[in-house]
């Protein structure tokens, strides 16, 4: 089979990469009249300036909330990719600056490398790599840039607004060898009274299992205690005491160690407040929400992952945050009145922050058979077709799906300190799109 990725084309996309992880694309909403931040708005800019270098047609929202490249003519296949990114966390943790990418041992390090700024262009090269090749499209190709997937999805919600939908599509944002069905994922809030013995503010972004808590206060001593008795993994700086716990992806909850709830169950005993009892007696450390729902679980998807992402207390509020991925055929409103309910036991209020419907795609259809027979005859895998609790741009558009680039058995390191991408993955994954491309489009 056909092989279009030169070693121009790897050394061009390994140019770009290392360009695009160097914008600190994180949230900063409102920054300098933009929506998402400056950083955003300018590797927008940016990608938007190489696709033209590489002969693709651009277009860029006016507000900045997305922009699109596109090649060929006819009904529209996209290819939906995102160039936000999350906090980096502790920097501390790194090996080298998250927002210079790094070569060590075969794997290019930096935040974006795998998520998704590394497959988003292994995609686009792909697509280069055909036209080098000067072959026709006979359809339009368009590479839709997202600004703010690892929030609200608002830059999808404006394109869908304004844009012309695709006829099908897939995401470089996920696993090999292919998503046909994504849970529902759902954000809430639970808010209650504040407190003037405590101060906590614990956790941090929605889709990431919390892996540091930290407490400063005069429960410090007993707090101590309580973590040593329970035996927690703690680290102690000047009356700080910080509970470690293990990162992991919201939709993993239950492979991860959460930092904050374990911080709760140790505080609740000592200090009684409604949010706490609420994490230490009901959300548990099961990762899977079985205090409140019980086992939720199907066919298609799996089980419901549950992350409590963060926690605030003051002395004018609480709020706990949490991240829910609900399988493809479990009711929502269900879960929903469940989880007010207990909330309502505690004195807690429920509020809804985002939710965002569930992916499925027949596994029958043209769209899926046609990748999974690419990336079967390029790898000779015959690992069938998966369901996830992560939430890509796929569920954005009927008929799409997600489609690597992470290859099966390859770490996963997206949302983590030294995020990283196999160099030679990348360019494996940037063949398998190209042949997919080209099936698709011509």
């Amino acid at each position: 089979m056909n092989s279009y990725i030169t070693d121009s084309i790897k050394q061009s996309f390994l140019q770009s990469l290392k360009t695009l992880i160097s914008y600190p694309s994180v949230l900063k909403e409102g920054e300098n009249g933009t929506p998402f931040g400056q950083a955003i708005q300018d590797v927008l800019e940016k990608t938007l300036e190489i696709c033209r270098e590489l002969g693709f047609k651009t277009y860029i929202d006016p507000k900045g909330y997305y922009g699109y490249a596109e090649v060929g003519e006819g009904e529209l296949l996209a290819i939906l990719c995102h160039l936000d990114v999350v906090p980096t966390g502790d920097l501390s943790d790194w090996q080298s600056p998250p927002f210079e990418a790094t070569i060590r041992e075969g794997k290019l390090y930096g935040r974006g490398a795998q998520d998704d700024k590394g497959p988003s262009l292994a995609a686009l090269y792909a697509v280069k790599s055909l036209l080098d090749q000067g072959i026709q499209f006979k359809k339009r190709v368009r590479f839709i840039f997202g600004t703010d997937e690892e929030t609200l999805w608002r830059c999808m919600a404006r394109y869908n607004t304004l844009e012309e939908q695709a006829s099908m599509g897939f995401a470089p944002d996920s696993s090999f060898p292919l998503t046909y069905a994504e849970k529902g994922l759902l954000q809430v809030k639970i808010h209650g009274p504040g407190s003037d013995l405590l101060k906590l503010d614990v956790g941090g972004a929605f889709n990431v299992v919390p892996d540091k808590a930290s407490y400063q206060g005069p429960l410090y001593e007993a707090v101590c205690r309580g973590l040593k008795e329970a035996d927690y993994d703690h680290q102690t700086t000047d009356q700080t005491v910080t509970v470690l716990g293990v990162p992991k992806h919201a939709k993993d909850a239950s492979q991860g160690v959460n930092a904050v709830i374990r911080l709760a169950s140790v505080l609740a005993p000592l200090q009684p407040h409604p949010a706490l009892h609420f994490l230490a007696d009901k959300a548990g450390q099961d990762g899977r929400g079985l205090g409140i729902f019980g086992e939720v679980a199907d066919e298609p998807s799996g089980s419901l992952s549950f992350n409590v992402a963060g926690l605030t207390i003051n002395p004018d509020r609480s709020e706990i945050r949490i991240d829910i991925r609900i399988p493809v055929l479990a009711d929502k409103e269900k879960l929903v009145a469940q989880l007010t309910q207990c909330a309502k036991d505690y004195q807690l209020d429920y509020q809804e922050f985002d939710y965002l419907a569930p992916l499925y795609v027949a596994r029958d259809s043209q769209l899926v058979t046609t990748l999974m027979q690419v990336y079967q005859e390029k790898t000779g895998d015959e690992t069938p077709p998966l369901s996830s609790g992560g939430a890509t741009f796929a569920r954005t558009m009927p008929n799409c799906v997600a489609f690597g680039a992470l290859f099966p058995g390859a770490q996963q390191t997206e949302h983590q300190a030294n995020e990283a991408a196999v160099l030679d993955d990348l360019y494996r994954a940037m063949d398998i799109y190209a042949e997919a491309v080209y099936r698709l489009a011509t």
